[in-house]
């Protein structure tokens, strides 16, 4: 009987992904916030944490803010050369966080001369319940982030790029509106220098930030950093409505966003801190 166990217990091991079977970690005071970096990934030496809590992404029509910050975690094997990035532990590097689309469904926003109570009170309506519509950007390949941290520094070339779709939720709009796909994503690749978009865009610039070191120098901040892209396309939308209904939905989601909107017409600019930390450092505090 015990060996029966025992050979039940070897093949449940065999069968479980090893991320499950990972030790958790849970690194203490100034490394807290890399409770996320793949520690038990022997290839990491640096961990990453990025937080974005400013900026926008324009597609078409449509410019969405960034109101609620949205994390970017994993792992690096170098940080002045061309850097390997790791998913993070749980294998959601950029967990997905919902910004609210002004003028929601109807693509409608309150005049701008209009008294700051009545806007605020004319577009809480309008983008909240039925017509309400919030935008989710969601990484296609959690293998698929690049990050080159010389490019950050010297403000030449792609500093990060991503591999992205972006949901819009609504209840008429379904579970199933994308723009872009797993099999054909929306890459995001991002600079702290100067854009060369083509027209209508104007190039636009970056920064990499301020740099600072905590006092034993096992992590380097990049804080009020911009990252900028305004040279991708945007395809039009699909699976909105449900697979019923989404011939007649996909286009009148497109007629409001303005979509498919070609290289030129589109911005994503990120606005936040880039940290990254010793790995060895983030096991110790725990």
């Amino acid at each position: 009987m015990r060996r029966l166990c025992l050979a039940g217990a070897l093949l449940l091991a065999l069968l479980v992904p090893s991320s499950a079977l990972a030790a958790p970690h849970h690194p203490t005071g100034e490394y807290a916030q890399f409770n996320d970096c793949p520690l038990n990934n022997a290839a990491v030496t640096k961990c990453l944490f990025s937080e974005t809590t400013a900026g926008s992404f324009t597609m078409g029509k449509k410019t969405v803010p960034i109101v609620n910050p949205v994390k970017l975690q994993g792992g690096l094997d170098e940080i002045l050369f061309p850097s390997k990035f790791f998913p993070a532990e749980d294998n959601n590097s950029l967990p997905p966080v919902a910004q609210p689309v002004p003028g929601g469904l109807l693509g409608v926003v309150a005049p701008s001369w209009w008294p700051q109570i009545l806007k605020d009170l004319f577009n809480e309506t309008i983008n909240n319940g039925f017509t309400g519509v919030t935008a989710t950007v969601e990484l296609t390949s959690q293998t698929g982030v690049e990050i080159h941290p010389f490019n950050l520094l010297t403000q030449s070339g792609t500093a990060l790029s991503l591999p992205v779709k972006i949901k819009l939720s609504n209840p008429f709009l379904g579970n199933s509106c994308y723009v872009g796909s797993n099999s054909s994503p929306i890459v995001l690749a991002f600079t702290t220098g100067t854009t060369s978009p083509p027209p209508p865009n104007k190039p636009i610039t970056g920064s990499p930030g301020t740099l600072t070191q905590n006092p034993s120098e096992t992590i380097a901040t990049f804080s009020g950093g911009k990252l900028v892209n305004n040279s991708f396309a945007a395809p039009g939308a699909n699976g909105c409505g449900g697979i019923l209904f989404s011939w007649a939905v996909d286009p009148f989601v497109n007629s409001i966003v303005g979509l498919p909107s070609p290289a030129g017409t589109n911005t994503a600019i990120l606005e936040g801190k880039i940290q990254v930390a010793e790995a060895s450092a983030v096991k110790a505090s725990e």
